[in-house]
């Protein structure tokens, strides 16, 4: 495997989870990585311990990916520490649940600009120093409701999802020439640390049942999926990698 030594990736999203196992897993290939949270320093501060406790580069910043100039600053600062930033990965995003006929124009504004407009700043600032080194590598972290519709997902959501999708073909499109591609994740089923107990023992058996697989993705499903973009993949631009199991085929 082509190793990232001389890399400095970012990681938004990264204190628990599939942004942990990305910034993980890049961490290993020898990427600096800075690893991003909003809501808990102590997550972001464990991802940051495991990836140094392993021999790798790491720096949390706490930043609110939906703010445009926070990320700005975010950027700013990796460059300090580590560089300019040459991965970025926008692994961010909140699902609100309302019937269509229930949704405000404020529900709306805040789904896009959480799950959308979030991976159009991150790409934004990060950018210009792609280009001056003539590589990059833009990956986003969206959902399969966005390819295949859901009933108990929500519109705005859903059109969020798609967007992410929509974006990274317009970026890696135009921005191919300059050895930048971009690429979006889409994870099916994983088994993160979400609470199942919500959920009737036989619903969530009969779903895993009906993987072809017989289980649950693991985060580091897309976590390799991830490093391989960024090292042997960079013939990959502008596509949609699913990792399901065969739940849902194209």
């Amino acid at each position: 495997m082509h190793r990232l030594d001389d890399k400095v990736a970012l990681v938004t999203g990264s204190g628990q989870n599939i942004g942990r196992a990305i910034a993980l897993r890049l961490a290993e290939a020898g990427a600096a990585v800075v690893v991003n949270g909003a809501r808990s320093p102590e997550k972001v501060d464990e991802t940051v311990h495991l990836i140094r406790e392993a021999g790798g580069r790491a720096h949390g910043i706490m930043a609110d990916v939906s703010d445009a100039e926070a990320v700005g600053r975010m950027v700013a600062e990796a460059a300090e520490v580590f560089g300019p930033v040459d991965i970025a990965v926008s692994n961010v995003g909140r699902r609100l649940h309302k019937p269509f006929e229930d949704i405000t124009i404020a529900d709306w504004d805040e789904s896009i600009r959480i799950n959308l407009s979030a991976s159009f700043y991150l790409a934004h600032h990060v950018v210009p120093g792609m280009k001056e080194k003539g590589w990059g590598r833009i990956i986003h972290v969206s959902g399969y409701d966005g390819f295949t519709g859901h009933l108990t997902e929500r519109a705005y959501n859903i059109a969020a999802k798609a967007g992410m999708h929509g974006f990274s073909k317009a970026v890696g499109k135009e921005l191919g020439k300059y050895g930048i591609t971009a690429n979006t994740l889409v994870p099916g089923a994983i088994d993160t640390d979400r609470d199942w107990s919500q959920y009737p023992n036989t619903h969530v058996d009969a779903k895993r049942e009906a993987i072809p697989l017989k289980r649950w993705g693991h985060v580091d499903d897309l976590a390799y999926a991830a490093v391989y973009l960024c090292t042997t993949g960079g013939f990959v631009n502008g596509q949609a990698i699913h990792l399901n199991g065969g739940d849902y085929m194209f």
